[in-house]
């Protein structure tokens, strides 16, 4: 559905205030209280009475018929007056849903959810939701594993010394962290360096190799980072290094003619499941990923026991969740084994950094890494430098791990200020300078470069297009893009280049560097070559189920919760409820976080539905759909004439040791 809300114009006629006829609307009541004819509702609005009222409907129109209706009657519907534009679907792939339900002992509903993630075949359904260590991959199964491996052997027995060249965020943290660790057991010569983000800029590079050579290191060793560093590890091997790669971002290339032409590295071995030759069976891993299949082959070639490569899921799961990757395959069980070890983590840092934020001894979520503690570590190397990130991580005593949380708490909280700020300021200049681009490109020279990334992903999601966040670096101007599922965006900017400098990433996410003049350039060569439709930028919510909210019940949530872990690429399940009333509405929280709804069911069951939002914006919604009249009702909780289409997650509330179900509600229109 395509949600408008317009305000009401008096063309000619007698004088009426704004308010004079009520925004949300019933036809035979607009006949009623101001004597008017309604000739005809999408064609031309005709009314029968000198009064000429302009009437700009507030409601729910067929997605797919908004585009015909615009063109029949634009004053009525007007392309550039639509404030939000959402597109409902519903999920229906078929299956046996009671045979799976009852072969893996869930309820029918999540068995559906189960295939609605495209997930058909019984070995895919019992690794989805049963994953083990045990179904892993085969780390040689990756190319030039066993390449690496030989080479680092062979330097570690030469005790050549080793230089670890990661990266500021928490892929190239718990990457860097975990290859300290794990060379060190093997008896390796090894320090590490991770890149200041705005001295250095991301990767390796020629100043880099510099100081590792001063330094004695003889060989390096990237993870999160190098597959697109052609010029740098060049560099390092004239000057007699030995290189070896491990990254998960994609391969750089060239297109000529139309064809794809892969960039080649000179390194000496490149660990990256998205070589074009790796026959690894996934393609998905983040960078500290990569790092956990060499370690556990290394491992294996040193003969050093199994049980201390698990140890290491703990921060690749992390990372996964931090650096935003498909929670499928074997991320999943990544993921879920990663998680249950932090919640008894014996990594002193990581359980002050739990502590801090009053996690310790919870259980955990993806939400709680990607919200709450990744940001964290991602703070350090956004307004500092990633070395406070480390000395979480190697702390020692419990005194210097609590001062470094400390201090990573400290940096996010100045982080999140400097991000609303810069946020506001991108959102006033998408609308008053390209309401009309398909792809946004914004200039924020005063902008913290750290947090171009995130200001990005924000404008994303206010206007559901890609977004680039530019602005000026030490020498040049700087800026990051997050994308939306139909527009890759690292393909894209190939095409856009010859503007560029120097950018890699991948379909969703990329950095960038240009020259200030050629800002303008790149931002319209990069609509000129955008082909997205404008069905491509109206969101999608995919809903699972169609169900009243009084079908929920205590047992689907904990059937649910077999579908963790959650996240991109395995959403939390969507359901969607028809034509729900609503009697009342109570704001809650003492910061006023949302309002509570009391739902009322068809059997008369009154339950409560949560909805997180600013409570003034969904109060005024309420008086221009439903009317004054209703709205007071509504606040009184009497209301009899309010129904809303629900998006809600069912959860269940504990609260000293009881349980209760709560009705989270999405969205709503």
């Amino acid at each position: 559905y395509v949600d408008i809300r317009y305000i009401i114009r008096i063309e000619k006629g007698e004088q009426m205030q704004n308010n004079s006829l009520p925004i949300s609307f019933d036809l035979r009541s607009v006949r009623r209280e101001y004597g008017l004819t309604v000739l005809c509702l999408h064609d031309k609005m005709q009314i029968s009475k000198p009064t000429l009222i302009k009437i700009e409907k507030t409601g729910q129109i067929p997605f797919d018929s908004y585009a015909n209706y615009a063109k029949r009657c634009p004053t009525l519907f007007p392309e550039k007056e639509k404030i939000m534009r959402k597109r409902w679907i519903e999920l229906r792939k078929g299956g046996d849903f009671d045979a799976i339900a009852q072969q893996f002992h869930i309820s029918p509903a999540v068995a559906r959810i189960v295939r609605n993630r495209g997930i058909d075949k019984t070995d895919q359904i019992n690794k989805y939701l049963n994953g083990r260590y045990e179904d892993l991959y085969d780390p040689w199964m990756m190319k030039d594993m066993k390449k690496a491996v030989d080479i680092i052997k062979e330097l570690i027995r030469k005790g050549v010394k080793i230089r670890i060249i990661g990266d500021y965020d928490i892929d190239g943290v718990c990457s860097t962290y975990m290859l300290n660790r794990g060379l060190k057991r093997c008896g390796a010569d090894v320090d590490f360096a991770i890149p200041n983000r705005i001295e250095d800029g991301y990767g390796i590079n020629v100043n880099l190799i510099e100081d590792a050579y001063e330094a004695g290191a003889r060989a390096i060793i990237t993870c999160d980072n190098g597959i697109a560093a052609i010029d740098a590890v060049a560099h390092a091997k004239e000057k007699g290094m030995t290189v070896i790669v491990t990254d998960h971002h994609d391969i750089p290339y060239e297109e000529i003619d139309g064809k794809r032409k892969y960039k080649q590295s000179v390194a000496d071995a490149i660990i990256n499941p998205k070589q074009v030759e790796c026959g690894y069976p996934y393609k998905g891993l983040c960078g500290a990923g990569v790092v956990y299949k060499f370690i556990q082959a290394l491992y294996q070639s040193c003969g050093i026991p199994e049980s201390e490569v698990k140890p290491f899921i703990e921060y690749a799961g992390f990372a996964t969740i931090g650096d935003v990757m498909d929670l499928t395959d074997e991320n999943r069980i990544l993921v879920k084994i990663g998680l249950n070890m932090l919640a008894h983590t014996q990594n002193l840092g990581m359980r002050a950094l739990l502590r801090a934020n009053k996690l310790e001894y919870q259980k955990l979520s993806t939400y709680h890494v990607g919200f709450v503690l990744g940001p964290c570590i991602n703070a350090s190397g956004r307004l500092d430098t990633a070395q406070h990130a480390m000395r979480l991580l190697l702390a020692s005593t419990e005194e210097e791990a609590e001062a470094s949380a400390s201090l990573l708490m400290k940096f996010n909280n100045e982080r999140k200020a400097m991000t609303q700020e810069n946020v506001e300021k991108a959102i006033a200049i998408v609308e008053k300078d390209m309401p009309d681009d398909k792809v946004l490109v914004v200039y924020l020279p005063e902008c913290h470069e750290s947090i171009a990334g995130i200001v990005a992903g924000k404008v994303r999601e206010r206007f559901y297009r890609p977004a680039f966040v530019l602005t000026d670096g030490k020498e040049e101007v700087k800026g990051s893009g997050r994308s939306i599922d139909e527009y890759s965006m690292y393909d894209e900017m190939v095409k856009c280049s010859r503007y560029l400098d120097k950018f890699g990433g991948h379909p969703m996410a990329a950095g960038l560097s240009l020259k200030k003049e050629n800002i303008e350039s790149f931002r319209k060569a990069m609509n000129e070559n955008c082909r997205l439709e404008d069905n491509d930028l109206i969101e999608k919510v995919k809903i699972d189920i169609v169900m009243p909210v009084d079908y929920a019940t205590k047992e689907i949530v904990h059937d649910i919760e077999k579908l963790e872990p959650c996240g991109k690429g395995n959403e939390k399940p969507v359901f969607a409820a028809r034509s729900t009333r609503i009697t009342g509405i109570r704001v809650i929280g003492k910061t006023r976080c949302g309002v509570k709804l009391t739902l009322l069911q068809d059997d008369g069951l009154v339950m409560d539905g949560i909805f997180f939002t600013d409570p003034d914006v969904f109060i005024e919604d309420m008086e221009r759909r439903f009317g004054t009249i209703e709205k007071d009702c509504l606040l009184a909780g009497n209301a009899e004439h309010t129904r809303l289409n629900l998006l809600y997650e069912p959860r269940i509330n504990e609260w000293q040791g009881r349980e209760t179900l709560q009705i989270n509600i999405r969205d709503y229109c």
